[in-house]
């Protein structure tokens, strides 16, 4: 029995919650998963384990260890995918993290369009409007809608992120059309929480970035949802175009502040710096690259 066996032991038992669970998982038996994790503390000569009849913990040393585990055996396995790769089709398992506002437009649709010409890949999706760490929280690939901000990953530059200013007829018809983005000002307004400062909202005026605090009518956490508030007339709204498009081409919704719009932002494809890269993370990466590319061509105005 080597120390990868039981590195593997310790994270299949604090991963499932306990001695039992993970044994029932892995198909081994709990004395089995106890001896290896009992072994591996012998190894090391600390705890790394609290264990008592009705809870399991790990101790402070047993979190470090655990965490330097998780990343080591990752690696392995990315070298091995990375080897096999090289002669089959990328297979295996990704977890992928991004924005809820981009992930129930264009990003479902490219993962599934994915799946379906990458048949032995499976995908766990996460939209979440966060940072998430991707090496902590062991995420293969990020979509961000920003500029990189962190030296540790690489960045593929997907696509851009436009989002507009819009309301209704029969709100501007009540309201007035503004002509300036301070006219946003005690004017009532749908705004959506997925956005950064989400109550202080972006323009520029004469190349210089102006942010005219608004008034919320309504707060949602969906673009969707924020779209559906503004086209019943309730507020003027700053919503991603994807979510509108429809609507404003329809003469539901009507652009305002058009002159004012801020530039956009960049969607990237993130991940660890690996010396080894996946086979499946690249053929994630390389694909979402064509998509948005034959997106673009398409549709320039996206």
């Amino acid at each position: 029995m080597d120390t990868f066996t039981r590195m593997q032991a310790l994270i299949q038992v604090v991963e499932a919650g306990g001695f039992s669970a993970a044994a029932r998982k892995a198909g081994k038996s709990k004395a089995l998963l106890s001896k290896y994790v009992r072994d591996l503390e012998d190894e090391l000569g600390v705890r790394l384990l609290n264990r008592t009849t009705r809870q399991l913990s790990m101790t402070e040393v047993g979190q470090a260890y655990h965490r330097e585990a998780v990343e080591i055996l990752q690696r392995l396995e990315e070298l091995a995918a990375s080897v096999s790769d090289s002669h089959g089709e990328p297979r295996g398992h990704l977890r992928v993290s991004g924005p809820r506002s981009l992930g129930d437009a264009d990003l479902g649709r490219a993962v599934t369009e994915f799946l379906v010409t990458h048949p032995d890949i499976t995908i766990d999706l996460r939209l979440d409007d966060r940072f998430v760490d991707l090496v902590e929280e062991g995420f293969d690939v990020a979509i961000r809608v920003s500029e990189p901000l962190d030296s540790s990953l690489i960045a593929r530059r997907l696509s851009t992120f436009r989002v507009v200013c819009c309301a209704s007829p029969d709100w501007i018809a009540r309201h007035g059309r503004p002509a300036v983005p301070t006219d946003l000002a005690g004017l009532p307004a749908i705004v959506d929480t997925n956005a950064r400062n989400w109550s202080h909202w972006p323009f520029l005026v004469d190349n210089e970035r102006v942010v005219v605090a608004v008034t919320a009518r309504m707060n949602a956490n969906s673009p969707l949802v924020t779209a559906v508030a503004a086209e019943a007339g309730l507020g003027v709204a700053r919503i991603p175009w994807f979510a509108v498009r429809r609507a404003v081409e329809e003469g539901r919704l009507e652009l305002l502040l058009e002159a004012y719009e801020p530039k956009t932002l960049a969607i990237n494809a993130v991940y660890p710096h690996r010396r080894h890269l996946s086979g499946k993370v690249r053929a994630f990466v390389d694909f979402l690259v064509a998509w948005f590319e034959r997106r673009r061509k398409i549709d320039p105005t996206t």
